[in-house]
């Protein structure tokens, strides 16, 4: 039987009596998960808010592929039973980001210096297997969206969806959370930098990282008219 955590300390709630955790266990043991039994990923990493470096996030993302040019990941803060769902990302091909208007470009980020430099591992793998997977990503453009701001404490996925950026040089990340991801898993970036010394390094393509130029891209909140609604509003 999967382990139940009946409440997460830090997330607002009661914990579940014995008759729910009873319940979703014989859900667990019935339902069919599919989708998320495709997942074959896991991938930990660090996205910053676009729009404000300072802020940053280690990332859990946990992949499934729709087919060799595209995959889908759900991002959690932890690997943990209890962890927070906080995100997705969505991760392409060169060939499909070509196709790409200009205009939804800016909301992407490339994968070259999350590969070269170390900081994008999969922590369960070995370096000869992940660095055939790290070849392949290292040409893909990903676009990334997270619903909990768990950086600032929030207890609840609060507020507007934040688009979240990737690294794309030296000095930029925050090396606490990298040397504290690296601890607890027992890796080192320094090590997978070196295994990934000969990964070529493609071009990144024009749209990509479009921060860089100085002008960040975030959601913005408003208020419009209702529409297609042909019932009495109350």
């Amino acid at each position: 039987m999967q382990e139940i955590h009946g409440k997460n300390s830090s997330v607002p709630g009661e914990p579940m009596d014995l008759k729910k955790q009873m319940m979703c266990a014989g859900q667990a043991m019935l339902s069919k998960f599919t989708p998320v039994n495709q997942i074959c990923n896991h991938i930990v990493g660090f996205h910053f808010y676009s729009g404000d470096i300072k802020r940053q996030v280690e990332a859990h993302h946990y992949c499934s592929a729709l087919n060799s040019e595209f995959m889908q990941c759900i991002i959690y803060d932890s690997d943990k039973a209890d962890a927070k769902l906080i995100g997705v990302e969505y991760i392409v091909s060169e060939k499909i980001f070509q196709t790409l208007p200009e205009e939804e470009r800016k909301y992407w980020h490339s994968h070259v210096y999350e590969v070269k430099s170390g900081i994008l591992t999969f922590p369960e793998v070995p370096y000869t297997a992940e660095k055939m997977v790290m070849a392949d990503l290292i040409t893909t453009y990903g676009k990334t969206i997270h619903f909990w701001q768990v950086d600032r404490g929030d207890n609840l996925p609060l507020g507007e969806p934040k688009l979240m950026m990737a690294f794309t040089q030296d000095g930029q990340v925050n090396m606490e959370l990298v040397d504290r991801r690296d601890k607890e898993y027992g890796i080192s970036t320094l090590d997978n930098k070196k295994n990934r010394a000969d990964i070529e390094i493609p071009q990144i393509l024009s749209g990509a990282d479009g921060w860089k130029k100085g002008s960040a891209v975030q959601f913005e909140v408003k208020e419009v008219p209702m529409s297609g609604y042909q019932g009495t509003i109350l």
